[in-house]
């Protein structure tokens, strides 16, 4: 009897979960958000330009949690940390999902290793290829690169300051392609530099806040020229370059792997592993779409962190003299550059490091996630098929996590009760969290470092010899980026970087 009870048991107690499950979604309430209009939602407002601070905005009035709604679409945007944590940490197995995205799709975007869905039978094997290669045992192998590429950079911020953003992005581009693909940048004008922030143009092109064929897909079959068909003209002229951008470097390593005159890289070890067997069919496309995720995702947020740092430091002298002098007591003036090895020695330009990247997220909103299935959250139905968006800059400038988090303040991530650590944000969450976050981090405390301890930055001049303000623009996409400003940089000793053939 008893055995018979039990399974009977279970199932009444499934089925009543299901029938409260059913009804008590109905009378949950989506997040507040702004007043929709009939049929297009929030459309209307969707912002074009920085919807991080709209976004912001929105919560002071609805709370940390936004709805919007482009016609049938639910877009959810979380504006705390709590919630970002709350949902794309701790509840990662049911938001790690991308939405679907008919431009992406469209663009051949959405088997790349930011959009490919993770329910694909891929995405395990692109985050275990990757992680392999970068992960803090393997990055060890690229110290030899970086700082190559970081000599490289020192002397043409020493050759031509005014030029700084380029050395800065040629510098990232040089150190991701090196390590991809073995490829040596040789030039200030190369061309798979010049193509990696072509693509960045043309991402947000296709990404703009909304195309009609994403909620009328059936316009796909139209012609271009048809009125709601923008997205076709769009493309027409975009898709080639990210088609470019993806086959390029892949047909130069090969090329050279083939020769027998390569250099090993990431593409190497897996393309021709020992034995000479040639990887072919699914895993040929998992490597080509993991080595170019370390191309062209590692070069945009890296380059964006470093034109911040320019920007605040032009703007804070007082900080840049205190990193400087903790430097020349640690290192020494005059006497090196400093090295990752020193890390630990120097917490305040950590500090900066950590305070760059809070102040001014390199992707604002990070990357969209989707949920897998419906779900509860503080007294809301978040229903399956949701598109959320962590809205990483609004997250960094939360008064109940950061004090007074307008102002640029290295201290706060010192002392003993240090205020939370902005790579908790800024990385992405769960199992979307970047698998490159060791090697940038690397990347940036070398650039960051070693430009403090060689040359001092301040406000750029105007023509009677008088600071300027800068005027910063930001620019919209994924990735951000200050651009629009000047700032003047001398070198502390010319003798030293002299010595060190800079």
């Amino acid at each position: 009897m008893l055995s018979t009870a039990y399974p009977l048991a279970l199932l009444l107690v499934a089925i009543s979960a299901l029938i409260w499950r059913r009804f008590y979604s109905k009378q949950l309430p989506l997040p507040p958000g702004p007043p929709t209009r009939f049929l297009i939602g929030n459309l209307h407002q969707l912002p074009e330009k920085e919807p991080w601070l709209q976004y912001a905005e929105w919560a002071k009035e609805h709370g940390p949690l936004i709805t919007l709604r482009t016609f049938h679409h639910t877009q959810l945007i979380l504006n705390s940390a709590k919630s970002a944590l709350d949902l794309l940490e701790r509840r990662s197995a049911v938001y790690s999902d991308r939405p679907m995205s008919w431009m992406l799709s469209l663009a051949r975007r959405d088997v790349t290793m930011f959009q490919l869905s993770s329910l694909d039978s891929r995405f395990p094997k692109y985050r275990k290829m990757l992680h392999s290669g970068l992960n803090r045992r393997a990055t060890q192998v690229y110290r030899p690169t970086q700082d190559h590429q970081l000599r490289v950079l020192l002397k043409g911020l020493a050759a031509s300051p005014d030029k700084f953003i380029a050395h800065s992005k040629t510098y990232v581009a040089s150190i991701a392609l090196k390590i991809a693909y073995g490829y040596n940048v040789s030039t200030d004008d190369d061309y798979l530099v010049k193509l990696i922030d072509e693509a960045a143009r043309v991402m947000t092109e296709i990404g703009q806040p909304f195309f009609f064929v994403q909620t009328f897909p059936f316009l796909r079959f139209l012609p271009s020229w048809f009125p709601l068909a923008k997205f076709k003209r769009v493309l027409t002229v975009n898709k080639p370059v990210l088609d470019t951008l993806e086959a390029a470097p892949i047909e130069w390593a090969e090329k050279a792997i083939d020769s027998g005159n390569y250099t090993e890289s990431f593409f190497s070890q897996y393309f021709h592993p020992e034995g000479g067997q040639v990887v072919h069919g699914e895993e040929k496309d998992i490597l080509n779409w993991t080595a170019g995720s370390i191309y062209a995702g590692g070069a945009h947020t890296t380059t964006s962190a470093i034109a911040s740092f320019f920007l605040l430091m032009s703007t804070h002298p007082e900080i840049q003299k205190e990193a400087q002098d903790e430097i020349d007591r640690v290192i020494g003036r005059d006497q090196r550059l400093p090295t990752l090895e020193d890390q630990k020695a120097l917490p305040y330009v950590s500090a900066v490091l950590k305070e760059v990247l809070r102040w001014a997220p390199v992707a604002p909103l990070g990357l969209k996630h989707c949920v897998t299935k419906d779900d509860f959250y503080e007294g809301y139905f978040i229903p399956k098929g949701t598109t959320v968006i962590a809205n990483i800059w609004a997250i960094t400038h939360d008064s109940e996590v950061y004090a007074n988090p307008f102002a640029f303040d290295p201290t706060r991530h010192l002392g003993e009760n240090p205020e939370a650590d902005p790579f908790n944000f800024v990385f992405g969450y769960g199992r979307r969290v970047c698998p490159g976050a060791t090697l940038a981090e690397d990347s940036l405390f070398l650039a960051i470092s070693n430009i403090l301890a060689a040359f001092n930055i301040s406000r750029a001049l105007d023509a009677n010899g008088k600071e300027v303000e800068p005027c910063v623009e930001w620019r919209t996409s994924i990735v951000t980026l200050a651009m629009n400003f000047g700032c003047r940089i001398v070198p502390r000793s010319p003798d030293l970087l002299a010595s060190l053939g800079v």
